[in-house]
């Protein structure tokens, strides 16, 4: 069994509070799920992703067994065939985004005209709304690209919180876990691998 782990399950503070209240707890936490699962399950992160991560873990004493535990490696990007459906959703994807993020710039540009006073306000909306307009629920990153396709190489599923890799991973037919979930299914396979002499 492999899994692709994604920053979200130490960083995003929503889904973290499972493993701890910070993103070294929660390495810690893992790691000894991990430390358990160790012969029978396997971790990755592709390095863009280790090196995310790692900005945030800030125990060094943890990092041998990051190293032992969490397998780091790049997907084979010369290898790798993508269908070519997923390059005409994309196009489709970021056309309509396109569209969107004009309409939420036009209607900042309408609340300027009458709230001339408030222009910071809706500045501020406005970003707001664009960078949800554009980036929510799309694969914003070579990061999050490279977790994909890892996971696609590797016959892995995929662990995450970020909407855009859980929707292209349901698209591309690759298993996923929402990282929410993630504690209770290691909890889960530590209990069934434990019966068999874990």
């Amino acid at each position: 069994m492999k899994f692709v782990l994604d920053t979200s399950i130490f960083v995003n503070p929503d889904i973290r509070r499972d493993f701890g209240d910070s993103p070294t707890e929660a390495m810690r936490v893992f790691l000894g799920y991990a430390e358990k699962l160790f012969g029978k399950v396997e971790f990755y992160m592709p390095p863009g992703i280790y090196r995310e991560v790692m900005h945030f873990v800030e125990d060094e004493d943890l990092r041998p067994a990051i190293e032992l535990y969490i397998i780091k490696k790049p997907p084979n990007v010369h290898e790798l065939k993508i269908p070519a459906f997923v390059v005409y959703e994309l196009i489709d994807d970021i056309r309509r985004r396109i569209d969107k993020g004009l309409r939420v710039a036009e209607k900042a540009v309408r609340e300027s005209v009458i709230e001339t006073d408030n222009v910071d306000k809706i500045i501020q909306k406005l970003r707001r709304n664009y960078r949800k307009a554009l980036r929510e629920g799309i694969v914003d990153s070579k990061e999050d690209f490279e977790l994909i396709l890892l996971a696609m190489e590797l016959d892995a599923t995929i662990v995450s919180a970020d909407v855009g890799i859980l929707t292209w991973a349901q698209k591309m037919g690759i298993r996923w876990i929402d990282a929410s979930t993630f504690r209770e299914v290691l909890e889960g396979l530590v209990a069934k691998l434990g019966e068999k002499n874990l």
